[in-house]
């Protein structure tokens, strides 16, 4: 009786879905040409277009035969592009002809190839491809914009990169108590352009190293803007030897996060609520902030012993009841401060401040976006070099953002200074057209249903192909 009742049940259940629902039937052409990613027509110019990167590789590694190095590397930057950091992502491009002409290439190469070249040349690519990341900056004209004060700000804030269960190169224990490596970006202006970001060992303090990589990120910087900048970085740079090289600087302020290692809170406490600017805001909650200056002896670029001023803004908060309301039996005291050279007031310090926040967003979009979050050789300078495309790509794609979709322009959406990175992939490099080949000309055709994006498309391909 079971199976007799199933037997009538099931062809009642498929004929009803059958009055609803039509199915497809499924085509393999052989003559008509049609791309999901059409956007890689927009990276394709960026390369090509507003930087150098076909020379410089043919000067830096030159090669009498086989598929040149800068195909190889447009190739892997346009994978980037698509939210794609495998080397086996490149097959199915193989035979792409769309793939090949929108950037430029003689020949797309294999999975293999890739690989190898990546490998036997990572160190000279990674100059060049470092380079081209300031040169497209400088040639796209970027949008910087400023702070209240009017400085650009240049945020630095390393952040870690889980590629645990893994024997590659220099991977280790990180800050965040999982095997991995250090990055280390530094971010130019609200708009969070990318001018480099190291990769380094993951149990690599982020202070080691770091003066050399702040007097390359401030050379990169004074080649495109030449307004003030403001520095800001967390405690873990907290260092006598930053705020040194830092005020040797012209135009060059900073705000870096105190870390109040070894100080004693009730000493501190005693000091702050002697003075006469002290806050209720609410009760059982009393908050002092205020100014110190101290002198510090550090040597000079001769090697001679100096004394150094730095102002430290201090924000001392005492809490005897919780925000919940309950009484504590003993008063729980947060000390906080914040290394400067400007002269504003102590509010405005903090304020500043709390615009580094916005890394953590930068970080997610290349980690999560860009689908950066495990690397895919097993050599370390292979790897660097990976990151440093990362940082080429990412400048491109935020551009694009910046061009079509930040705008009423095109795809309605509600307002907003910048467009994650994930949101250009979607809107813009996935968006599939039809490739038309007449004469010797080639055309992209939109479908009618995707007006909003045809015009996003069409700004930004304006100004990448033509202005």
């Amino acid at each position: 009786m079971f199976f007799d009742n199933c037997a009538t049940v099931l062809p009642i259940k498929t004929h009803w879905m059958g009055e609803f629902m039509k199915r497809f039937i499924l085509e393999h052409s052989d003559e008509e040409f049609y791309t999901s990613t059409s956007g890689i027509a927009l990276v394709g110019h960026a390369l090509n277009r507003f930087t150098n990167l076909a020379s410089a590789i043919a000067k830096a590694v030159p090669l009498s035969h086989g598929i040149s190095h800068a195909d190889v590397i447009r190739s892997f930057c346009a994978l980037l592009a698509q939210g794609k950091s495998d080397y086996a992502a490149i097959e199915q491009h193989r035979e792409d002809d769309f793939f090949r002409e929108a950037l430029g290439l003689s020949q797309v190469p294999s999975e293999a190839t890739l690989r190898q070249r990546m490998d036997d040349h990572a160190a000279e690519f990674l100059r060049v491809v470092s380079w081209e990341t300031v040169e497209f900056l400088m040639k796209a004209e970027v949008p910087l914009t400023a702070l209240s004060t009017g400085h650009i700000a240049v945020d630095i804030d390393g952040f870690a990169m889980d590629n645990s269960g893994t024997k590659k190169g220099c991977v280790s224990r990180t800050y965040r108590n999982f095997d991995g490596y250090l990055a280390m970006p530094v971010y130019l202006a609200n708009e969070g352009w990318l001018i480099e970001c190291s990769l380094l060992p993951g149990s690599q303090h982020p202070q080691k190293a770091f003066i050399p990589l702040l007097q390359r990120a401030l050379a990169k910087i004074q080649q495109i803007c030449k307004e003030k900048i403001l520095v800001r970085t967390d405690s873990a740079h907290d260092a006598v030897a930053n705020r040194v090289e830092l005020s040797r600087h012209e135009d060059v302020d900073y705000i870096i996060k105190w870390n109040p290692r070894k100080q004693a809170p009730e000493a501190w406490k005693m000091l702050a609520f002697s003075k006469e600017k002290v806050e209720t805001p609410r009760p059982g909650k009393r908050v002092s902030l205020f100014s110190v200056v101290e002198r510090h002896s550090a040597t000079d670029e001769n090697g001679q012993e100096q004394e150094y001023s730095f102002r430290r803004v201090v924000r001392v908060t005492e809490r005897t009841i919780d925000k919940k309301g309950q009484q504590l039996l003993i008063p729980e005291t947060e000390l906080e401060g914040w290394w400067t050279s400007l002269s504003v007031k102590d509010e405005e310090v903090i304020a500043l401040y709390q615009g580094h926040g916005l890394c953590e967003q930068y970080h997610s979009e290349i980690k999560t976006d860009m689908d950066l979050e495990r690397f895919p050789s097993g050599k370390f300078a292979t790897n660097q070099l990976v990151m440093a495309c990362t940082a080429l790509v990412y400048n491109i794609l935020r551009f694009i953002g910046q061009l079509s979709l930040v705008t009423s322009r095109g795809i309605i959406r509600h307002p907003a200074k910048r467009r994650r990175i994930k949101t250009v992939i979607q809107e813009l490099i996935y968006c599939a057209a039809r490739l038309i080949a007449t004469g010797r000309r080639l055309k992209l055709r939109f479908s009618r249903h995707v007006q909003g994006h045809f015009e996003a498309f069409r700004h930004a391909y304006q100004r990448l192909a033509y202005g």
